[in-house]
């Protein structure tokens, strides 16, 4: 029979072979004593069911919920599904009894807030028993009566997905940045979407599910509307980004980043392999001499030197019980300070050892380049790290060895502060998406920062970085560097340098000198500034 649910719920359809007299006579007939023991006749079962899907379908959570052995649990389940998963109209049609159980289709609309109405169904099924408490005929009732689905401690709701809303990042001009047009970008796009998809703009899909007593999705049932992506801008320039990707591109292993010194925006970046270790960022290598830059920032605050002034390059210097001395053990004589920056001499700064504290180059690195402190860049970074050393450890922390440990972002900062004379965090993500702040430094006096540049720009038109800088117009200057590893055929060469309004550093590591295998790549990266 059919039972319309007036201007309730829905409406309950049982589907039979027999008309309505046979289920009355069923019940009239029933030889089975009423013991209150005996299992529920075939009519019980009819009668029963019928009785419990057609209040469900009208709405009627109670009186549904009555005709069951858990009257309490029912009733609380029934009405979370009009109330919790938006369940608008409900159509139950019962299926052929097998014995005790009934088997039944649920047919529902579910009206969510604004959205448009969506039809879900589903099957489930109930079961007739005699209450042993009672001995009166009932429906067992299980939370899988009202979904398959459902046990103890779950519910169906409709609302949004627990997932956070996909992020689209976007370059410095808008464009969608992807990891299929730009591989070395991968974990940084998924970095930045993990971190940031709460502060995007986007919304989660809308779902009618299974969730659990926390909250979390057991299983979707139905998707009501498809998820709307957040946006995440980038500092990451098109133009700078494709020639970082493109000057590692023949290397086995590189890593390159680009700032630009006027911002801290970090322009480009790319590691070879494109699915490799995030060198670029999270490198942790001693940076040999390009880690000079500092450590003449701190010899001329301290008095220990100056571009002009006589500065000692011996052959070799001892310090702390061992024996330092230059690439192919070269000297300089009667030499500046200048002249020994611009070659890349060990001895000049290794020699002022004796006249600095422990303390002085990690202090230094760290008030006035930024170096140590915790950088907000937007994605996960390690940022630099010059550790208190002491005797032959200290004194080869001067020259980027010993502790020091530095990747090609913390090394474009160092050429971004100096060409700048103030250090600005580099940065990915803006800082006011999600709140952040940036670290902060001094960064080198005026008359440091010009003295800097004055040694960077000697080096790149006459010393060790000249070869790899020479065709570069503007505002240039560069520092090379070789550091030595322990185990490795070759050292790994570092450059650094700028050139206008970009400051570039690259790593290629076991390949040898930092001038002719880093420098390219940094050069060609710079060729891109405006």
């Amino acid at each position: 029979m059919v039972v319309a649910a007036g201007a309730g719920f829905g409406a309950y359809s049982m589907l039979g072979d027999d008309g309505p007299g046979t289920q009355n006579a069923a019940a009239t007939s029933d030889d089975t004593p009423d013991d209150g023991a005996a299992p529920p006749s075939e009519a019980d079962v009819l009668e029963v069911s019928g009785d419990f899907l057609d209040a469900w379908a009208a709405g009627d959570a109670a009186g549904a919920a009555a005709l069951t052995d858990d009257a309490a649990a029912a009733e609380e389940a029934l009405a979370s599904l009009a109330e919790g998963a938006a369940v608008t109209d409900l159509t139950l049609s019962a299926g052929t009894p097998e014995g005790e159980s009934v088997p039944f289709s649920v047919a529902a609309s579910i009206g969510y807030e604004d959205l448009p109405v969506r039809e879900w169904s589903y099957d489930s099924e109930l079961t007739v028993v005699r209450d042993a408490a009672s001995g009166e005929i009932v429906v067992d009732w299980e939370p899988s009566v009202l979904h398959p689905g459902l046990d103890e401690g779950l519910r169906i709701e409709t609302g949004p997905g627990d997932g956070l809303p996909p992020v689209t990042v976007l370059d410095a001009e808008g464009g969608e940045l992807t990891a299929a047009a730009h591989p070395t970008l991968a974990h940084v796009l998924e970095d930045i979407a993990g971190r940031f998809a709460a502060h995007a703009g986007g919304s989660p899909a809308v779902v009618t599910r299974i969730a659990d007593a926390e909250g979390g999705t057991v299983e979707e049932l139905l998707e009501l509307a498809e998820p709307v992506p957040g946006e995440v801008p980038t500092t990451i320039v098109p133009a700078i980004q494709a020639a970082a990707e493109a000057a590692v591109a023949d290397k086995d292993r590189a890593a390159v980043v680009a700032v630009q010194p006027s911002t801290g925006a970090i322009q480009g970046l790319a590691n070879a392999p494109a699915d490799g270790f995030d060198t670029a960022l999270q490198g942790s290598y001693a940076p040999g001499s390009t880690f000079k830059i500092v450590t003449a920032g701190l010899l001329i605050d301290e008095g220990l030197a100056s571009a002009g002034a006589k500065h000692p390059c011996p052959k070799y210097f001892e310090h702390g019980g061992w024996q330092f001395q230059n690439l192919d053990k070269f000297e300089i004589k009667d030499g500046t300070f200048a002249d020994s920056f611009a070659a890349s001499c060990n001895t000049a700064f290794i020699s002022q050892a004796p006249e600095l504290s422990d303390e002085a180059l990690g202090d230094y690195a760290r008030d006035v380049f930024g170096l140590g402190l915790t950088w907000s860049v937007g994605v996960a970074t390690l940022d630099g790290a010059v550790p208190t050393q002491s005797l032959a450890q200290m004194a080869a922390s001067l020259i980027g060895q010993g502790g020091v440990r530095m990747n090609p972002m913390t090394m474009a900062s160092v050429s971004a502060t100096v060409k700048s004379g103030t250090f600005r965090q580099p940065y990915l993500v803006p800082a006011g998406i999600g709140g952040r702040e940036l670290a902060t430094a001094t960064g080198p006096s005026a008359a440091t920062a010009e003295e800097l540049r004055s040694l960077m720009h000697r080096t790149a038109v006459g010393g060790t970085a000249a070869e790899a800088m020479s065709g570069l117009d503007g505002d240039i200057g560069a520092k090379t560097g070789s550091a030595e590893v322990d185990g490795q055929d070759k050292p790994n060469a570092w450059f650094t340098g700028y050139r206008n309004d970009l400051a570039v550093a690259a790593v290629v590591p076991d390949s040898g000198h930092g001038g002719s295998n880093a420098g390219p790549v940094v050069a060609q990266v710079l060729a891109a500034a405006p």
